[in-house]
């Protein structure tokens, strides 16, 4: 794959001209200012998770600057709605790392729109064939590195090159690059974000206890995360195998969709914890409920920093990670949440007993954790962060 990339970047360079940007067009404000800057926006998440949720907070908060932003995503994916109004929507077919003709057509739309700025968001073959199209057109290309895991000499030393600038989304995984052998020059943390405010709101106890079946007095343990095998649900239910024999009100709600939902299902069945563990699917009020969890927990092998844990912490509730990637900079061990290490399912269990007996621990815990999100994981800054690494990546450029 990587051989066939660098012959066809050599072929596309030779017929550059196609990629023409037409700089004629262009305002005469003054370049890297917020109002003078268009950037290209690429997604290729269908659905609306963390990732994806995390480009319209950018989308939508570089349009409240005055920035100019076009987003590619895939036909009906879900971003789209959340970005109208504040960026123009060009829908393309997206197939993932095989699918070539992703680097046509996001050059196409790259010689129609002339942006400043290509910012590739998230994998899936966007990254690659983004790139790929960015760099023979000429136009600066940012990469946002969402996950921690590591990556072949071969692969870095060629994908790499296609960038300008690398946005880790915490730092462990800009670590990780370091690590990998990504000039320190080329990297920059810009930490992901949640907007607190609809995590503020009070939760109607009645109501939920009605909509998810739960016991009048029972402590409730939620996961939010997709359900693919990275992010651990079967250490979860194999700690509350042990759990709920001592307490046997806890329930377990596991907000997510993903592959392994046959599977886990059955796991649960075969464990007969049918009654204590149920799977709602991906919710687009989870702001409603997050808030009536008494512990969230994320018993993740690897993440890059954990949207979810945030989402925990500034509804006050008390999170229990793992010392996976970024995880640690989500939750302050001890004061905001417990970390145990990964796939360690005895820590995992005795972690949650102790939150489940002590009920001014998790208080306290859910505080700090509130208090720190609003101090520190503000979208605002998020956004901040990504113009100011637009600006130095046009100063470069220009020089």
């Amino acid at each position: 794959m990587l051989i066939f990339c660098s012959k066809l970047t050599l072929l596309l360079y030779k017929h550059e001209r196609f990629f023409d940007r037409h700089n004629d067009e262009k305002s005469g404000a003054a370049p890297g200012s917020a109002l003078a800057m268009k950037i290209l926006h690429v997604e290729s998440g269908t659905h609306f998770y963390g990732g994806a949720r995390q480009v319209a907070y950018i989308v939508n908060g570089l349009s409240a600057l005055g920035t100019e932003n076009i987003l590619v995503c895939p036909a009906g994916a879900d971003i789209a709605l959340a970005v109208a109004g504040n960026a123009q929507v060009c829908e393309i077919p997206m197939r993932g790392d095989a699918d070539i003709a992703m680097t046509w057509q996001i050059a196409r739309i790259i010689r129609q729109h002339c942006p400043d700025i290509v910012h590739l968001h998230s994998r899936r073959g966007a990254d690659i064939w983004g790139g790929i199209a960015a760099r023979v057109a000429h136009v600066p290309c940012i990469l946002s590195r969402r996950v921690d895991n590591t990556e072949k000499p071969a692969v870095v030393a060629l994908k790499y090159r296609l960038y300008d600038h690398i946005i880790a989304i915490s730092e462990e995984i800009r670590r990780v690059l370091l690590r990998e052998g990504v000039p320190a020059d080329k990297l920059t943390c810009v930490r992901s974000a949640v907007d607190a405010t609809p995590y503020l709101q009070d939760v109607d106890h009645h109501l939920m206890r009605k909509t998810f079946s739960l016991p009048e007095n029972g402590i409730t343990i939620g996961m939010v995360a997709q359900l693919i095998p990275r992010k651990g649900h079967r250490y979860l239910i194999d700690a509350v195998d042990t759990l709920y024999k001592d307490f046997p009100d806890i329930r377990v709600i596991c907000f997510g969709q993903g592959p392994l939902l046959s599977e886990l299902k059955q796991l649960v069945a075969q464990k007969k914890l049918d009654r204590i563990i149920q799977f709602a699917g991906f919710r687009a009020d989870l702001p409603q409920w997050m808030g009536g969890l008494d512990i969230l927990a994320h018993p993740a092998d690897k993440e890059g920093l954990g949207v979810s844990l945030l989402q925990a912490a500034a509804a006050a509730v008390p999170v229990i990670a793992t010392k996976a990637g970024g995880l640690p900079e989500a939750v302050l061990d001890g004061v905001t949440g417990i970390l145990t290490d990964a796939g360690d399912t005895d820590a995992l269990t005795e972690a949650l007993r102790t939150l489940i007996q002590d009920g001014h621990k998790r208080q306290s815990l859910g505080q700090a954790g509130r208090q720190r999100i609003m101090a520190e994981f503000s979208v605002e800054a998020m956004v901040k962060g990504n113009l100011a690494v637009y600006q130095k990546t046009l100063r470069e450029s220009q020089t």
